[in-house]
C-alpha cells in the first residue's frame, strides 16, 4: 500500500529533475554564448549588440513557450503557427536581404501547426489544424522563395511521418546528422576542399557573390582562429561584402559568421545551441510525433541559417525559442511519462 501511494509521488518527482538538467545546460550555453561574444569584442571596434540580441530572443520565446504550452499546449502552438504565418505573409514579395527571415518563418510557421495538429486530441480540432499546415505549406510554395517552400514542404512531410517512429532519439540523432552535415559542407565549399571542385550547376545556385562571402568569412577565421576578428566586423575586412550594394552585407551562413566574428569557439557555442535544442526536445515530456515536428523544424532553420542570413533577424531567433519552448513545456494537469 504504501509503495503504490509513493510510487507516483517518486515518479513525478524525476521527471522534474531531469527537465531541470536540459534548462541548467540551456541557462549554460546561452550564458556561454553571451559572454564569449563579450570577449571577443574586448579591445576591437566590435557591436556585439547582435549577438546578445539574439541571445535574448531565444532565451525570452524559450521562457515565453514553456509557459504558454503548459497552460494552453494547442491554442498557444496554433496562435504561433497563425503568428508565423502572418509574419511571412507580410514579407510575401521579398525585401532585399531579408529572404533568409521570409523563409525561416514559412518554416517556424508550418512546424508551428503540425505540433498543434500532433497536440490537439478532438479528431475535427485535429483535422483543422493539419489543413491549415497544409495552407501554410502551400502558400509559400505559391507565394514564396523557392527555400521558403521547399522548407515548408520537408518540414509537413516529417511531421507526417513523425508517427512511424516510435523512438525519437533515432530521429533526433539523424536531425542532427543532417545539420552537422549542412554545416561541413559549407565549410568545405568555403575553404575550397570539395573533391573534385564545386560543381557548376551548385555554384550556380550558390552565386559567386555567395561563395566569395564564404570565403572571405574562412580566411578571416583562419587569420584569428581563437577570437575572431570580432563580432559584426566581417562587412569591413570582406572585399566581396565591400563591393556589394548593401553595406551591412553578413556571410550569409551563420556558422561562417560565428567563425569570422568569434573564432572557433564561436562556432562550437553556436553548435551547442543547437545540441541543447535537440537534447531538450529528447528530455520533453511532450508526445514524440510533436519533439520530432518540432526538432525537424529547428533542423530545417539550422540548414537555411547555415546557407542564408535566418539568425541575422530577432524575430527568426525568438520564433526558434518559442517553438522548442512549445514543444518542451509540461502539461500542469499530470504528470508526464519519460520519453521512449
Amino acid at each position: 500500500m504504501t509503495s503504490s501511494v509513493l510510487g507516483p509521488v517518486v515518479q513525478g518527482q524525476e521527471r522534474p529533475a531531469r527537465g531541470s538538467t536540459s534548462d541548467i545546460a540551456g541557462a549554460a550555453v546561452l550564458g556561454g554564448c553571451a559572454v564569449w561574444a563579450l570577449i571577443a569584442s574586448m579591445g576591437r571596434m566590435a557591436r556585439p549588440e547582435g549577438v546578445l540580441l539574439a541571445v535574448l530572443a531565444v532565451a525570452a520565446g524559450y521562457a515565453c513557450g514553456r509557459i504558454a504550452g503548459s497552460l494552453l499546449p494547442v491554442a498557444a502552438t496554433t496562435g504561433a503557427a497563425l503568428a508565423g504565418f502572418g509574419l511571412a505573409c507580410t514579407t510575401l514579395e521579398g525585401l532585399p536581404g531579408h529572404e533568409g527571415a521570409a523563409a525561416a518563418q514559412w518554416t517556424l510557421a508550418t512546424g508551428a501547426a503540425c505540433c498543434a495538429a500532433w497536440a490537439a486530441r478532438p479528431v475535427l480540432l485535429r483535422s483543422a489544424l493539419w489543413l491549415l499546415a497544409l495552407a501554410i505549406t502551400v502558400t509559400a510554395v505559391v507565394g514564396g522563395k523557392t527555400a521558403g517552400g521547399a522548407a515548408a514542404a520537408a518540414v509537413l512531410l516529417c511531421a507526417v511521418t513523425a508517427a512511424r517512429l516510435r523512438h525519437r532519439l533515432l530521429g533526433l540523432a539523424g536531425l542532427g546528422l543532417v545539420a552537422a552535415v549542412t554545416v561541413g559542407g559549407c565549410w568545405a565549399v568555403a575553404t575550397n576542399a570539395v573533391p573534385g571542385g564545386l560543381p557548376p550547376a551548385l555554384r550556380a545556385q550558390l552565386t559567386e557573390h555567395r561563395v566569395g562571402l564564404w570565403q572571405d568569412a574562412a580566411r578571416i577565421a583562419g587569420e584569428n582562429p581563437v577570437r575572431g576578428a570580432g563580432p559584426d566586423r566581417f562587412t569591413e575586412l570582406s572585399p566581396t561584402a565591400m563591393a556589394a550594394p548593401d553595406p551591412r552585407t553578413t556571410p550569409h551562413s551563420a556558422p561562417l559568421q560565428q567563425a569570422a566574428g568569434e573564432g572557433l569557439p564561436g562556432v562550437a557555442l553556436l553548435g551547442a545551441a543547437f545540441g541543447w535544442m535537440l537534447y531538450a526536445l529528447w528530455r520533453s515530456p511532450r508526445s514524440t510525433p510533436v519533439v520530432l515536428t518540432a526538432a525537424a523544424a529547428l533542423t530545417a532553420l539550422a540548414v537555411e541559417a547555415s546557407l542564408g542570413n535566418a539568425l541575422s533577424f530577432p524575430q527568426v531567433t525568438a520564433g526558434a525559442g518559442l517553438l522548442a519552448g512549445l514543444a518542451t513545456a509540461s502539461r500542469v494537469d499530470h504528470a508526464p511519462a519519460p520519453p521512449p
